[in-house]
């Protein structure tokens, strides 16, 4: 368990890196006991000072919802990061060179609220408090190393959650639908990177459905005192692995009927 000095530490170290474009190392080395409450206490700790500087939470994402992703880390668990407004990017906005570190890609959908969700909700009532579904791409980013240079350990999920799940950006498509207008678990789409298909994927790797990822997060949020509001923003969870978006990168996310979205990275 972190003391509150730890934990404020390692939110000021994350926040700076994310201010001066560079990274920090692994905090699971630095704190070999850390838990997962460590590391949203470290998240949360941010909150305070990105408010602070005047950005507005819009939302929520959800991550590590796919089972290769959890293999990958040894876990059994999603996780979440909070969004704020300062990350939302229009479809075919281009991304000026430097505002990332690594970033990276992937391919969701994003529901939009409009009613809140708090504790033990059920699909069904996820579904009611749902205004709309869109396609969407997640950017992600790293302030904390992928990997150790001197241990070769990589990131452990203390180190994802305390890094915001790894959010930096999201771009949603301009398409708008009833939650209940299309089967979510066979939504998907071709993401193509400069004009070649990189990766398809389908709605159903979310946690057999993206519904139930908001099902998990409402629980999750819960228990730390937090809640989904109307009128935010949450990412289901990606359906394809992360795209790594080097400069001169240019994305499209075919979602047929359901829609589609692009991001270009200078």
């Amino acid at each position: 368990m972190l003391s509150q000095d730890e934990v404020q530490s390692a939110a000021d170290a994350v926040l700076d890196a994310e201010e001066t474009r560079s990274q920090i190392g692994l905090l699971s080395l630095r704190h070999p006991d850390m838990t997962l409450d460590d590391a949203y206490a470290v998240q949360t700790a941010q909150i305070g000072r990105k408010l602070a500087a005047g950005r507005k939470i819009i939302g929520w994402k959800i991550g590590l919802t796919s089972k290769v992703m959890q293999q990958a880390l040894g876990i059994d668990t999603p996780d979440s990061g909070v969004l704020y407004d300062d990350m939302v990017f229009e479809t075919g906005n281009t991304i000026p060179a430097g505002r990332f570190i690594q970033p990276r890609i992937e391919a969701e959908i994003a529901f939009v609220m409009k009613a809140p969700l708090d504790g033990d909700v059920t699909r069904a009532e996820v579904l009611a408090a749902t205004d709309y579904v869109a396609p969407s791409l997640e950017i992600l980013d790293t302030r904390i190393l992928r990997q150790d240079p001197q241990t070769g350990q990589t990131r452990r999920i203390v180190d994802t959650v305390s890094d915001n799940a790894a959010n930096a950006g999201i771009v949603l498509g301009r398409e708008h639908h009833a939650p209940k207008a299309f089967d979510l678990r066979w939504t998907g789409a071709i993401l193509r990177r400069n004009g070649a298909v990189e990766a398809t994927g389908l709605g159903a790797a979310v946690l057999d459905d993206p519904v139930t990822g908001l099902v998990w997060l409402a629980r999750r949020m819960s228990q730390y005192g937090q809640r989904i509001e109307a009128g935010q923003v949450v990412l289901s969870g990606s359906f394809i692995a992360p795209i790594e978006c080097p400069p001169g990168t240019g994305i499209e996310a075919d979602f047929g009927p359901f829609g589609s979205v692009a991001v270009n990275f200078t």
